[in-house]
């Protein structure tokens, strides 16, 4: 956390962010983009922004608690609302130019009565806290608190061009320090604010930003050279990437995704990071995944979902609709592994991976499916709980096709 105070200036671009996700409903990576272009910010104090708004994101009816507001008075109280984080943490206030007061006897006698509600305490909403609690039971409360944790920063390191000790050296060089990741072979934590695609490393393609707990999805597909694979929800791309150093450049890895943009910045980041085997493919109909049937080696759906294992990275979404559209996107979910399941070969291996936590869009979705579709069996599945190593939180089941 900070040591001293956030600049004005600096608090104002919190305020704006904040404002842009709470009042205009904007994602907040959109809306960092949004208020960082254009400006010439040192790394250290991007950070801190970032720092100090996903807290609050986090923990927002929290600090709505201890400063007495209402989460959508903020467009008019949200300098009161920033000045109540610095005292909650001990700090200074900030110089605003227009800034309301916090009454600071009552700000200390809310933060003692926080403290005896838990949920309140982890930012947790009640609609949250009754998934989870139905969900996960004894492990909730381990998992809530941790999803209140200031997200780590991690690397994969892209095996078609370098290696893990390479690349920490070179980023050295650059002023990036980093540490391994034990428990993910093709991972670094970066532990210095440092402006990472700024570098040359970057630029050369040496790595990509992603979490460590999405590089094991990643590594669970076990791509070999030669194959023939297919993420059928690439998105961006970027466990497209990973598969295809696995594949080292050797085989056809085919990126397919609704949404066209996506798939076109895939295409920049698969030329930067020399990934040539990768072809991308819009889904424009049932058609294309029928043209495919019986094809692949490995076909990974990394579906919809959520996002209920990433909170701490995107905390907004807890104060969105999420709860109303999760049974939404468990049918969705359940169209997906039903139709796309179809690419997967005899002796091929179909992995379903989400970024949730919760059985209902993980196991339950895996065990209906399988009861469904007797021509496969399950290899093996596992739930990547934030609570374990700090990582975001992730799903994944491996199954083979055992006939037609």
């Amino acid at each position: 956390m900070l040591t001293f105070p956030l600049s004005g200036s600096s608090s104002e671009l919190v305020l704006n962010v904040l404002t842009m996700v709470l009042n205009q409903g904007k994602p907040l990576d959109r809306a960092y983009s949004h208020n960082f272009s254009g400006l010439k910010l040192e790394p250290s104090e991007q950070a801190r922004i970032t720092l100090v708004a996903g807290d609050i994101l986090r923990r927002l009816n929290l600090y709505c608690f201890i400063v007495d507001i209402e989460q959508d008075e903020f467009d008019r109280l949200g300098s009161k609302l920033l000045n109540g984080w610095h005292l909650f943490h001990g700090l200074e206030l900030p110089k605003m130019q227009y800034s309301l007061q916090v009454d600071e006897k009552l700000l200390k006698q809310k933060i003692e009565t926080a403290k005896s509600i838990p949920t309140l305490w982890d930012g947790c909403p009640e609609w949250l806290d009754t998934l989870g609690q139905a969900q996960l039971g004894d492990k909730w409360p381990a998992e809530r608190a941790a999803l209140t944790q200031v997200p780590g920063r991690f690397i994969r390191v892209n095996e078609l061009k370098t290696n893990r000790e390479k690349l920490m050296t070179s980023l050295a060089k650059e002023g990036v320090e980093t540490q391994i990741v034990v428990a993910v072979d093709s991972a670094l934590e970066v532990t210095s604010n440092s402006a990472l695609f700024r570098t040359d490393c970057f630029q050369k393609g040496l790595f990509e930003q992603q979490d460590a707990g999405s590089q094991l999805v990643a590594a669970a597909v076990d791509a070999k050279p030669g194959m023939r694979v297919v993420d059928a929800c690439a998105g961006a791309g970027g466990k497209t990437l990973h598969i295809a150093a696995q594949m080292q450049g050797k085989g056809r890895l085919l990126a397919m995704d609704i949404e066209q943009w996506k798939l076109d910045n895939l295409k920049t980041r698969a030329k930067r990071a020399g990934a040539h085997n990768v072809e991308t493919r819009i889904i424009a109909s049932s058609k294309t995944i029928k043209r495919l049937k019986l094809t692949a080696d490995r076909v990974l759906l990394d579906v919809p979902c959520s996002g209920l294992g990433v909170l701490k990275r995107n905390p907004d979404s807890k104060w969105r609709d999420t709860a109303e559209r999760l049974p939404v996107l468990i049918d969705l979910q359940k169209q997906i592994i039903d139709s796309y399941s179809r690419m997967v070969k005899v002796g091929g291996m179909l992995i379903y991976a989400t970024c949730s936590i919760m059985p209902d869009e993980n196991r339950n979705q895996v065990d209906r499916f399988l009861s469904e579709n007797p021509h496969f069996s399950l290899i093996e599945d596992e739930t990547i709980l934030v609570s374990e190593h700090g990582f975001d939180g992730f799903y994944l089941a491996k199954m083979i096709r055992n006939a037609e």
